[in-house]
């Protein structure tokens, strides 16, 4: 039997209830139901709370803070360029290879997919449609994508683009085996969806909830055409077909003065973001007729992202290394051996701060047992709520679980203080304010940001690969953009439809402050060492300086007439020319 194909499909801040065949009384996923009927289920699988950090442990069979990625922006969602992928190793051994949707692992060299293994890439920028990197204006309707890096329009709903793309990926794969990354960006927020999927949940749940749900019906058609272009191709056998999701629900529940109002999380306790298993426990289901993996099969052994890449690499017989993972292959466990994995403690966290702090949003798993943050202690399989902390009654447990955390962290911590550069090479660099390095609070990560001229100011870690004079522009707007660095935007300059997004959202596509920027300074490790005057019309302020080999960190800052400051949301570098 040739190498099977392989599809990964995996969608965004959908939660463990967020699908008809978990529970959830309202949402309507007949597609992907049956095709969970049909497939192995894990029943106790885990990922990161939140979004890159677990597509960093899902694409290298890593815990995500060993690979730098413990936050979703500030520089800490850059997969460290050593860092070997799924991608990467599929080929190496003859893999045709694409991602679609949304990568969240960096968006300049060396972090793109393009530069990690992926031959072919259509995807949007950032963590989410209409983030600081994406193309400016795009609203999941009629937008642009970057396809091996370069902007081309599409017209449609974003989901509909993603999936329409990845089959004709396949269609092209005739002589060999591929790996299709099909990630969507939906249900992510801002909660953009046409009015008939969201109005099939109206007067039933609450509005953003309606759309939310709308968005997962809308992924649910889609994948129910996927599966019927395999089956129509003569694929479906031959291919392992993956659905799953990263991380717990954004919108899976209401709360008002503390009190659950509406919702449905499958009895489980958190969110998103959560320490608690609604954070981070979510669906992963698999088929693969020809491999013998087919028909209802459920598997509650305790597994995790870190598994996956191991497992893919068994299933396709691809040489491997299994003490170079962190996670272990289940293929067993697929093939109904219940007795195959060893005891083992899986932690998982959320950082989300500039450096790691030990004990943080923590979880350490060891079968239905949970200690959370290091001191509280709840068994799933009794009480899948979390409400019973039990730690007292178990100090034996506490110790063994507290002792194989301990053991994660000296394992995910060796690197931890090493920066993650951005690289100025000879080809053209874009650097944008998602990565600058720091803490949330001072971090312009989405267009709404720019819009509001936010007054913030952080600074890039750069890796300069080779000493020369670079000319540096710095800019308030994209290039995409005609707009003067202090132009505001009056009105709506990206056609999208209000009608189509939450009113919450409108900042994000619409308006912008204009800003009385006078003057511009180059920033090198602290230091301003240029600065120059702002006209009137001047869409950059631009630098030519010599920049030595090594590591820096740049910053560009922009003086208003009133005395304020902001940093250059965007860089744009180059090699000046001889």
């Amino acid at each position: 039997m040739s190498r099977p194909n392989i599809i990964l499909v995996l969608t965004d801040d959908q939660g463990y209830g967020d699908l008809g065949c978990t529970g959830n009384p309202w949402l309507q996923t007949p597609a992907i139901d049956a095709f969970a009927a049909e497939a192995a289920r894990m029943t106790d699988y885990h990922v990161g709370p939140t979004c890159a950090p677990t597509r960093a442990g899902l694409l290298t069979g890593h815990y995500a803070n060993s690979t730098g990625v413990w936050h979703t922006i500030g520089g800490r969602s850059l997969l460290r360029a050593n860092e070997v992928t799924l991608a990467n190793a599929l080929a190496d051994h003859g893999y045709a290879t694409a991602i679609f949707g949304k990568w969240h692992l960096g968006d300049s060299y060396p972090y793109r997919p393009q530069d990690r293994g992926f031959q072919h890439s259509v995807i949007h920028g950032g963590g989410g449609i209409s983030q600081t990197p994406d193309y400016w204006g795009n609203d999941y309707f009629d937008d642009h994508y970057f396809v091996n890096g370069s902007p081309q329009p599409f017209q449609g709903y974003c989901t509909d683009v993603f999936f329409a793309e990845a089959m004709a990926f396949m269609e092209q794969c005739q002589n060999q085996p591929f790996f299709c990354y099909l990630a969507t960006n939906a249900p992510h927020s801002p909660y953009n969806v046409d009015d008939r999927y969201a109005d099939l949940y109206r007067g039933k749940v609450q509005e953003d909830r309606a759309r939310f749900y709308g968005m997962i019906t809308n992924i649910d058609e889609n994948f129910g055409r996927l599966r019927r272009f395999l089956a129509e191709r003569g694929l479906e056998d031959n291919t392992i077909l993956i659905f799953m999701t990263d991380n717990g629900s954004s919108a899976a529940m209401s709360f008002k003065d503390g009190e659950l109002v509406e919702g449905f999380n499958a009895g489980l306790r958190g969110m998103k973001g959560s320490e608690y298993d609604g954070g981070h426990r979510t669906p992963f289901f698999l088929r693969w007729p020809a491999g013998g993996i087919a028909g209802s099969h459920e598997i509650s052994d305790l597994t995790a992202n870190v598994d996956v890449m191991p497992t893919l690499l068994d299933l396709c017989s691809i040489p491997y290394n299994p003490q170079a993972f962190h996670g272990l292959s289940i293929k067993a466990l697929l093939n109904g051996d219940s007795t195959a994995l060893p005891e083992r403690i899986v932690v998982t966290d959320s950082q989300r701060v500039v450096s790691p702090i030990k004990w943080r949003k923590s979880a350490a798993m060891l079968g239905p047992w949970r200690l959370v943050n290091g001191c509280e202690l709840y068994n799933t399989a009794a009480d899948r709520a979390q409400q019973h902390d039990i730690a007292q009654d178990h100090p034996e447990l506490v110790q063994k679980l507290r002792a194989g955390y301990e053991s994660w962290w000296c394992l995910v911590s060796q690197q931890m203080d090493e920066p993650i550069p951005l690289h100025v090479h000879c080809n053209e660099t874009c650097l944008t304010a998602h990565d600058w390095r720091g803490d949330e609070s001072n971090c312009v990560w989405n267009q709404g940001m720019i819009r509001n001229g936010e007054l913030k100011y952080g600074e890039w870690e750069v890796m300069v690969e080779n000493k020369a004079r670079y000319l540096i522009a710095f800019s308030r707007w994209p290039q995409e953009t005609p707009y003067a660095l202090g132009d505001g935007i009056a009105g709506n300059d990206s056609g999208f439809s209000r009608e189509r997004t939450p009113r919450n959202f409108w900042t994000y596509y619409e308006g912008g402050r204009p800003l009385a920027i006078c003057t511009a300074e180059l920033v090198i490790n602290g230091q301003v060492v240029a600065n120059t005057t702002i006209g009137k019309n001047d869409r950059c302020a631009t630098f030519t300086t010599e920049l030595p080999a090594g590591f820096i960190m740049l910053g560009g800052r922009f003086r208003c007439n009133n005395g304020t400051v902001l940093g250059a949301y965007y860089a744009h570098i180059r090699q000046a020319d001889e």
